[in-house]
């Protein structure tokens, strides 16, 4: 059985808990990697031990046998028994040699003939083997290890006793079966070893990782106990950093949630008052007419401009509200085309110049040369025109407002300044959130929906911008548009030219 088929019954016979989530959980992983770090260490140890035993087996055994091959050289030439094969105590010292080696012992005179053969198989034959050939020629010492047929074969040359010349060889295969059984067992007890070891990580892991993850448990649980609605307090495990994190994170999402929430709460409440102001005037001015008859032609014509108002003012909210849902939709949905900003601009401060002039606010606009840009003109047009309007909205009796164009061949920059209220700096990220009107006090005063800020910074962002704000209280706003000249919106971009 393989270490990776032994692993694998363990793991299938510990009773984990059930389905699939519990896999995909944070606890599960956690185990596998330390059954991971468990094992692959102990697997390369394993190897690294197991192949130095054998590499250094062999070669203690390849020293061992080549000195006993050099003593009974020695012994041949002194008993003359490449000349006379009747010998006894040479016999045996072969086979001994033979037989505590389990190898085979051949001795082959310089005539290429086997003289002595342990096995009794070639004896009498002639050996034209390669390797035999060149230690008669070369007169050194060979050893050669196959460890496919898993034996080492010497070649020891036989020299006089002059050690002049050389009179034979001989030849010693020792078989390395032994060396091979004893890795073998040894991989077998390294294998039982880290069966072992992965089973202890095993269950340390599952009870280790259940320390692990009991933080996590903590902050799911913390969640859940805000079902019944937003908790006062906000959530802190601070056991790890990443908990520590989550439980940030999830605190600065349920800030914005709750301010999300008051801001909806107080859009509810205004644009209730904002919808019904304008029909119980109308409905006022209605019964007044139909209360009276013969009504002034004068007085008929002043409550018509006074409903017409009231219905102008209905109709801002309702726009709102519509843009508002236009610009949740993707970037897909822009129609873009080819604009004279500050052609666009014109527009804008000539529909703004009523309004203006109700506060005695003067509109500067100030152009560069020609600036012409891929937008869609109608979110371009509502989100400047509502950035403009609310600085002449909030300014001061007599002041003005300063729109200043410029471009530098990639974008266009478009300046919005005013001499007006200012915006305090705690509120100034807070301006952009949909419903969120800043100040209650100038929110009563002036009408509005909290949406046109959040409008202009969504259409801006579309059209891949974007928005900044640099206020300073009691001294001014200024606001800066910036837009690519080109619209970036992938291959499939269509845009026409203005007419």
């Amino acid at each position: 059985m393989s270490i990776r088929s032994g692993v694998l019954v363990i793991i299938s016979r510990v009773k984990f808990k059930t389905g699939s989530r519990f896999f995909k959980s944070l606890r599960f992983r956690i185990m596998i990697i330390l059954i991971l770090i468990g094992i692959i260490p102990a697997l390369i140890v394993s190897f690294i031990v197991i192949r130095g035993y054998v590499n250094r087996a062999v070669s203690l055994r390849i020293v061992n046998v080549q000195n006993q091959c050099e003593i009974i050289a020695d012994t041949l030439v002194s008993e003359g028994y490449l000349a006379d094969t009747n010998n006894p105590n040479v016999d045996s010292e072969l086979a001994l040699l033979s037989s505590v080696y389990s190898g085979r012992l051949i001795v082959v005179n310089n005539d290429l003939r086997v003289v002595k053969d342990t096995y009794d198989l070639d004896t009498g034959r002639i050996s034209v083997s390669t390797e035999v050939i060149d230690c008669l020629l070369e007169g050194s010492t060979t050893s050669i290890y196959d460890s496919d047929n898993h034996f080492i074969e010497i070649l020891q040359p036989i020299y006089d006793k002059d050690r002049q010349c050389i009179e034979g060889v001989l030849v010693a295969a020792i078989s390395t079966n032994e060396i091979l059984q004893t890795a073998k067992r040894m991989e077998w007890v390294g294998t039982a070893a880290i069966l072992l070891v992965c089973l202890l990580v095993l269950f340390g892991g599952y009870f280790l990782s259940a320390v692990l993850v009991k933080p996590f448990h903590r902050v799911t649980k913390a969640i859940e106990d805000m079902t019944d609605g937003y908790a006062e307090d906000s959530i802190s495990v601070p056991d790890y950093t990443e908990t520590q994190q989550i439980t940030d994170a999830f605190n600065t999402m349920l800030s914005r949630v709750k301010n999300v929430d008051n801001s909806r709460n107080s859009f509810v409440s205004n644009v209730s008052h904002e919808l019904k102001t304008p029909m119980t005037s109308m409905k006022v001015l209605a019964e007044s007419l139909v209360a009276q008859d013969n009504v002034p032609v004068e007085m008929y014509r002043e409550f018509m401009e006074d409903i017409v108002q009231e219905i102008d003012r209905e109709n801002r909210i309702i726009t709102d509200l519509l843009d508002m849902v236009r610009m949740d939709r993707k970037a897909g949905q822009l129609d873009i085309t080819k604009v004279d900003i500050g052609g666009l601009l014109e527009q804008i401060v000539h529909r703004l110049i009523p309004i203006a002039d109700l506060k005695h606010v003067s509109l500067i606009l100030e152009a560069d040369a020609k600036t012409e840009a891929e937008v869609d003109e109608l979110k371009i047009s509502t989100a400047l025109q509502n950035i403009i309007e609310n600085a002449v909205k909030y300014n001061l009796e007599g002041g003005w407002v300063r729109i200043e164009l410029k471009n530098d061949k990639k974008t266009f920059v478009v300046n919005i300044s005013d001499c007006g209220i200012g915006i305090p700096e705690e509120q100034q990220e807070q301006i952009f959130e949909r419903f969120y009107r800043g100040d209650v006090s100038h929110s009563r005063e002036i009408e509005g929906t909290g949406l046109g800020l959040w409008i202009s910074r969504q259409a801006v962002l579309l059209h891949r911008g974007n928005i900044s704000i640099y206020s300073t209280p009691g001294e001014g706003t200024t606001f800066s548009v910036r837009i690519p000249l080109a619209f970036d919106g992938g291959k499939d971009k269509k845009v026409t030219e203005n007419a």
